[in-house]
């Protein structure tokens, strides 16, 4: 047995004792897309980092999310995570990043969802987004496709590290608009342009009206900090 099998075999076993469908879904997406980013993107720091989030956003006692933007959705990870908590009432979940390579990749993880018209992988530069007029095509749950218009009711970041003109993107989104934010203080990696020191200066960073949610969470290596609030 080489060791690709072997790491199947370990899932399938897990997806069989949990009965939790996600494991299913990584089992089938890593069967048929072997990349080493994919491993990364469920390695234990990445998978510790978005329980926390989706932990800390149904304590937040938020109201049904509606459509959810996952800015930075790599493979989409974090949107089936999200997708699978019901309590969430997430209706649609559109995960984008600027790598077309994670579309495909996303799309299988969440097929699920997808044929339920309620998940959608888009290739965009999240920095020119429009929040208000942006349409984006996807399925539509009933086996085609249509175009929906859908303004966020969550905007979700967890890459602040990675935006050179931080300041710019955030004054893009709408005031009031319900947000998750995530950044860090690893400034040993060299894609990480906009790192902070700690959780104050990420509050100072991105200044909300209403903050439900600010802490910081040690990790190896470096510690993620999170904000959930409305932007100010």
């Amino acid at each position: 047995m080489d060791k690709d099998e072997l790491y199947q075999t370990l899932l399938d076993g897990l997806a069989r004792y949990t009965g939790h469908p996600l494991i299913g879904d990584v089992l089938r997406t890593v069967s048929r897309y072997p990349d080493p980013n994919l491993a990364h993107s469920l390695n234990k720091n990445q998978v510790a980092s978005k329980k926390w989030l989706v932990t800390e956003l149904m304590r937040a006692a938020v109201p049904p999310l509606g459509t959810v933007y996952v800015l930075g959705g790599w493979y989409g990870v974090l949107s089936a995570m999200l997708l699978n908590e019901d309590q969430l009432g997430v209706r649609r979940a559109v995960s984008i990043d600027i790598d077309p390579g994670c579309a495909p990749v996303a799309m299988l993880l969440n097929r699920r969802h997808v044929e339920q018209g309620r998940f959608l992988a888009v290739t965009r530069d999240m920095a020119g987004l429009d929040y208000r007029s942006d349409r984006f095509e996807g399925p539509d749950g009933r086996g085609g496709t249509a175009e929906f218009h859908a303004p966020p009711d969550l905007v979700i970041n967890t890459s602040c590290e990675h935006l050179d003109d931080f300041p710019r993107w955030y004054n893009a989104i709408p005031a009031g608009t319900l947000l998750v934010l995530q950044s860090n203080d690893y400034f040993a990696c060299g894609e990480h342009v906009n790192c902070v020191p700690d959780l104050t200066a990420f509050r100072q960073q991105a200044p909300m009206s209403e903050l439900l949610y600010a802490d910081r969470l040690p990790l190896k290596r470096y510690t993620r900090f999170m904000l959930i609030g409305r932007r100010g």
